[in-house]
């Protein structure tokens, strides 16, 4: 990884409260990315102050298209376009990053494989908490965690929990990191999916498909994730997205054709 240049991918919708938070963690890591882009699912004029107030702060590029219901598929592929470095780390913009966040997944980086890091849940009466104080500091003993072991880091004992796992099934797309020119090879995301759901298992099953291994790790790469209720219809896109999804398995589908080429 030495001359291997790094990007953080953030996606966000209409939430700017919570990318504050997730910007002002990312003003705290002990190694920087090369570059941050932003990949903003609507046009949310609020969502757009608060990134241009740590422009003079963050090498930030910000990508948006119109807000026509949740399709976070189509602005992470727009997004990709933007990026140059090698190697792309994508969180959502609702995951307070610890400070080794960065450094630990840029040492758990290796060719052939995408990784799969932590995350903690932050209580819904926490979140609100900490929406109103900016509280960016968390541990395993932190008030309002839930499912504690995934708040704990420890790097010298994270080898014994990785786990090189064959299924998509429970990627977690705000949290994880993968090989541009992979993405590139799979053709992204599916642009066609609406609505929240299956987006990050889809990308994840043509990775497998296409020979690239998923690596899992627990102890390092810790993000905290605010709570939220979900503001779009699940019944109507959970089952359309599952489908999309079950193709692609039964298929073992490598490359989808209407993916980050077609943007």
């Amino acid at each position: 990884m030495q001359d291997t240049t790094v990007a953080l991918l953030i996606s966000t919708y209409n939430w700017p409260g919570a990318l504050k938070l997730v910007l002002d963690s990312v003003l705290a890591q002990t190694k920087m990315p090369d570059e941050i882009v932003i990949a903003e699912d609507g046009t949310d004029p609020k969502t757009k102050e608060v990134i241009e107030s740590f422009k003079n702060k963050l090498k930030l590029k910000h990508v948006r298209h119109e807000d026509e219901g949740f399709r976070k598929s189509l602005i992470l592929n727009k997004a990709v376009k933007e990026i140059k470095s090698d190697y792309i780390i994508q969180i959502d913009g609702d995951i307070i990053v610890h400070p080794k966040f960065i450094e630990d997944h840029i040492e758990s980086a290796k060719v052939g494989y995408f990784v799969q890091g932590s995350r903690a849940m932050i209580a819904e009466e926490k979140s609100s908490e900490i929406l109103k104080t900016g509280q960016l500091k968390f541990n395993f003993l932190s008030s309002g965690i839930s499912n504690r072991f995934n708040a704990v880091r420890s790097p010298s004992m994270a080898f014994i929990f990785k786990l090189h796992q064959s299924n998509p099934f429970h990627l977690k797309g705000c949290n994880f990191a993968f090989w541009k020119a992979d993405f590139i090879n799979i053709n992204g995301y599916f642009n066609g999916f609406e609505g929240w759901g299956f987006e990050d298992y889809e990308f994840g099953a043509r990775l497998l498909h296409a020979g690239i291994k998923r690596t899992t790790i627990k102890l390092k790469a810790v993000g905290y994730h605010i709570f939220h209720s979900h503001p779009y219809n699940l019944n109507a896109s959970l089952t359309s997205n599952k489908n999309i999804y079950r193709q692609t398995i039964d298929k073992k589908k490598t490359v989808t054709d209407n993916g980050y080429a077609q943007v």
